[in-house]
């Protein structure tokens, strides 16, 4: 047992004791994600609890407590913190489940999936918020992003020696895109809107509290790096998603209902045509996926998670697909069909079982 499991087991104890007595209680892995967090499942007398362990030196549980609240309050389902241990790192959850989006989308289920979903998203978008409460998405940060698909995943993961020419390439693509969305209406932006992180809540065991929420579904987890940024990005996040793949004329419908829903609630203007918000969508899609890409790389070489290797493939399709109908974005789509797609190529034939 690690010693972080101990400390946790011990604070659990203590949280659910009644009465001088503790209950027994299971104790199971849960998930993990794509940082020092980790969670786990507890079942006591019948119900079931989440505990995230957040390292302290690696991890501030505080953006995680102070969202979820403000998440709740809009009418959104969202863990509740019910005890906390900011000095050790722990927080004791409500459950929202086993049932990943992930797992349960289909053809036939998609659309009533992704509908819920949609929902959610414009309600959290329409959120208030008060001066200072999230972090700017900043240009500094963006072309932070897209450099680890430079550091990680061209570097580290394929082994290309980069020219000056080549960083030029990369550098003046990058540069496009951060400006592109930074031009975009700056909202609530979740940075992980997608399958892995919306669960399905059952109507049959959502309860009385649930039927009193504006939304029961999806619950809605891993929001603690929430920012103030471009209005297309959580949508991206959800629509091409890393992790699974839709028809492009299906995205295609998606992206055309959203674009109403926001023009009628307000958020963008009438004067924001369909194929400018489209243009908003694909270019931030690219920034999107060049960051997720040098992340499953870093997982892969430094974490020791290679299972997220195995979406590379579906995101760099994602950036080839949106480069080719851009002009700006041809320079990138050539350098990367020319330096990227033969040597990925090689690799899968390398080592199959990787990717």
């Amino acid at each position: 047992m690690d010693e972080r499991r101990h400390l946790l087991e011990r604070w659990l104890a203590q949280n659910l004791r009644k009465n001088g007595d503790t209950p027994e209680y299971s104790l199971e892995t849960a998930s993990s994600d794509a940082s020092f967090r980790r969670y786990f499942r507890a079942k006591v007398d019948g119900d079931s609890y989440i505990i995230m362990d957040a390292p302290p030196k690696q991890e501030d549980c505080r953006p995680f407590i102070a969202i979820s609240k403000t998440l709740s309050d809009a009418g959104l389902n969202v863990p509740q913190v019910l005890k906390m241990d900011l000095e050790q790192g722990f927080l004791l959850l409500t459950d929202l489940g086993e049932k990943q989006y992930l797992e349960v989308l289909t053809r036939q289920s998609v659309e009533t999936l992704y509908s819920d979903a949609m929902r959610a998203l414009k309600l959290m978008q329409t959120i208030q918020l008060p001066d200072n409460f999230l972090p700017d998405y900043s240009y500094d940060l963006m072309m932070n992003e897209m450099v680890l698909f430079r550091d990680w995943f061209l570097s580290r993961n394929l082994e290309l020696i980069l020219t000056s020419e080549d960083e030029s390439i990369l550098e003046n693509a990058f540069e496009i895109l951060a400006l592109k969305a930074l031009a975009q209406p700056q909202v609530w932006v979740h940075r992980d809107f997608h399958s892995r992180n919306l669960m399905l809540i059952d109507s049959e065991t959502v309860g009385d509290k649930g039927k009193e929420a504006e939304l029961h579904n999806p619950g809605i987890l891993d929001f603690q790096d929430a920012v103030v940024g471009p209005i297309s990005y959580d949508l991206v996040s959800l629509l091409r998603d890393c992790y699974i793949s839709w028809p492009q004329h299906q995205v295609q419908t998606w992206v055309k209902r959203y674009h109403s829903v926001l023009i009628n609630s307000g958020l963008v203007s009438e004067a924001v045509s369909f194929v400018e918000f489209q243009r908003w969508f694909d270019l931030m899609g690219v920034q999107r996926h060049l960051k997720a890409i040098g992340i499953f790389s870093r997982l892969d070489i430094r974490d020791n998670k290679p299972e997220y290797k195995q979406d590379i493939p579906r995101t760099i399709q994602y950036i080839l697909q949106v480069c080719k109908d851009y002009k700006e974005l041809n320079p990138l789509n050539e350098w990367l069909q020319k330096n990227v797609v033969p040597r990925v190529t090689e690799l899968k034939n390398k080592k199959a079982d990787s990717y």
